[in-house]
């Protein structure tokens, strides 16, 4: 059990964490490829947005965008409510909106600002750089264009981080969290991309966790994106 979840600014919060993750709206990008005709990071049949449930309280004294998911927000054969409050954290709850047609940018969970990423800590324990939400790296056009992620939102996320990641609970959850994907990527043999906390980008080999730079260039691309921008 964890000790109780500290106090915290979201109005504070979300205005530090508020830099464009891109140079270009890259949902309009991925709508594209979705037959639903919305970005995959706000189709809840792709993605269900967890908040912090202080969070949520927040959010709820200022706007009624967002629920509590249950399942059934839409028709989505891969939606097994169980299985996902399960792999839940206990300080955090699922939360759906009323759709990307009624977003409040002001109002975006810290979820919603930090997706497709999230921090990777190693396994002794260091937050070193922004991961990627691997299991869409077929979906998210930002995936395979991490050069496009502004330095402004990089700074930011690793500001906030910084922060967030002294609460017991939350390092718990994204180590637990980085472990999955390091025997992921054991698992396929591949290096594991990382957006490093300062600049550049470097791979990890998930067996002994050496880091290497990458270039740009280097970076991987995947399914639709692999041409062009």
């Amino acid at each position: 059990m964890f000790p109780e979840f500290p106090e915290l600014n979201f109005r504070q919060l979300y205005d530090r964490f508020d830099a464009p993750i891109a140079d270009l709206d890259c949902g309009q990008i991925c709508a594209q490829q979705n037959p639903n005709g919305v970005p995959f990071c706000c189709d809840i049949c792709h993605a269900v947005p967890a908040g912090f449930i202080t969070e949520w309280d927040f959010l709820r004294e200022r706007t009624d965008l967002w629920h509590i998911w249950r399942g059934g927000d839409r028709d989505c054969d891969t939606s097994d409510p169980e299985a996902l409050w399960d792999e839940t954290p206990d300080h955090m709850l699922l939360m759906a909106c009323k759709g990307v047609a009624f977003c409040e940018r002001d109002n975006r969970a810290v979820s919603c600002r930090q997706f497709p990423f999230f921090p990777y800590i190693t396994s002794s324990g260091a937050f070193i750089g922004l991961a990627y939400e691997w299991h869409f790296e077929e979906q998210c056009w930002l995936i395979s264009n991490l050069p496009r992620v502004t330095q402004a939102y990089r700074e930011e996320f690793v500001a906030l981080y910084d922060e967030l990641l002294q609460i017991e609970a939350e390092k718990e959850s994204y180590q637990v969290l980085s472990d999955q994907m390091r025997d992921v990527f054991k698992d396929n043999g591949r290096k594991i991309v990382l957006l490093h906390r300062a600049d550049g980008f470097v791979k990890i080999d998930p067996n002994d966790e050496r880091t290497v730079v990458v270039a740009p260039s280097g970076l991987p691309r995947f399914g639709p994106y692999r041409v062009g921008e």
